[in-house]
């Protein structure tokens, strides 16, 4: 099995930065793909960005292009969501998820383990 924890949440004014990070542990060898999605209360769980585990493939979701980057540290087993510019339509609980399996990276069902998720708040 693997596990993920989230962390890196918080208050943030509209045009500033976060960053998260995504610790995993476990069977982190079986991985392909790791990513990161948001929900915001009453809205389904959205695809923010994605990157491979052995390279250096990343994939971004349209409303966060140019903004947000994705990055991962294979000897920390980490992987890192830099958020820039934010905007209050950002404000959402973050998850970070991993698979072994390849698939769609912007589809939730193409991922097998989930973290707990951290908020960000983005006040106008």
């Amino acid at each position: 099995q693997v596990q993920l924890v989230e962390s890196g949440g918080g208050l943030v004014q509209v045009g500033g930065s976060l960053r998260l990070a995504c610790a995993a542990s476990g069977r982190t060898f079986i991985l392909i793909t790791m990513g990161w999605f948001r929900q915001a209360p009453g809205r389904e769980r959205e695809f923010v960005a994605a990157v491979s585990w052995a390279g250096s493939s990343t994939w971004y979701g349209d409303s966060v292009k140019g903004r947000f980057a994705i990055s991962r540290d294979n000897a920390k087993n980490t992987v890192y969501l830099e958020m820039n510019t934010l905007k209050p339509q950002d404000t959402a609980v973050y998850y970070c998820a991993s698979t072994p399996r390849s698939g769609s990276v912007s589809s939730t069902d193409t991922y097998d383990y989930w973290g707990q998720g951290t908020q960000v708040t983005v006040s106008s």
